[in-house]
């Protein structure tokens, strides 16, 4: 029988500022990254927010966090928090 090794890819891991907190164990992050024009090279700030899992309601708007890819926990929900 063959030894099979399986490869773990490593989860991303992002960090952002708390936006919303209104929803049950779910903040939504702002994740704020410096992109340049393909043809004009001018920087600019381009913004996505994410649905993050936080268990215990414990992270308030302004807080810096940093969170991580996991399984899907709800339909937009793909990422669980670390560390603050």
């Amino acid at each position: 029988m063959e030894n099979k090794t399986v490869q773990v890819k490593k989860a991303p891991k992002f960090q952002g500022i708390v936006v919303s907190d209104r929803m049950d164990k779910t903040v939504v992050v702002a994740v704020e990254t410096l992109k340049a024009h393909p043809k004009y090279k001018k920087q600019y700030v381009s913004t996505k927010r994410y649905k993050v899992h936080d268990s215990e309601n414990s992270y308030k708007v302004g807080d810096k966090v940093i969170f991580q890819g996991c399984r899907p926990i709800s339909r937009d929900k793909r990422f669980i928090v670390v560390a603050d």
